[in-house]
């Protein structure tokens, strides 16, 4: 695995294991569509959240969670739509979309979980 997709996993683990501590429950992780990938899919009491991890090793100009632009939100609503066809029938959940930013390195990492990050 190269260091990019290591730090990755590393990230989506980290975002995870935080937002478990903070009562959501995980029902799926890197989902694929042939629109793209989810990073994460859990339940927050009723609601379906679609979660993008960002990652960035030092902080810089752009914010992982500023980096998610319209086309990864499209990608990622049509991504979530495939998802829901495929596990739920009518009536659709609720949902939303949340971004997890992960700075730092593993010894000493940020995180900052935006809520409601992007409208579909």
């Amino acid at each position: 695995m190269n260091p990019r997709h290591s730090r990755g996993r590393w990230a989506e683990d980290l975002a995870a294991r935080y937002l478990t501590e903070r009562g959501l429950v995980c029902r799926d992780r890197n989902f694929r569509s042939r629109y793209g990938e989810i990073d994460l899919v859990m339940e927050d009491g009723e609601v379906v959240v679609f979660i993008e991890v960002r990652s960035r090793g030092r902080t810089g100009f752009l914010d992982p969670a500023e980096s998610v632009d319209r086309s990864k939100r499209t990608r990622i609503a049509r991504t979530a739509d495939t998802w829901l066809r495929s596990r739920h029938s009518v009536p659709v959940p609720a949902c939303r979309f949340d971004v997890v930013a992960v700075t730092g390195e593993p010894d000493a990492p940020g995180i900052r979980w935006v809520r409601d990050a992007f409208d579909a």
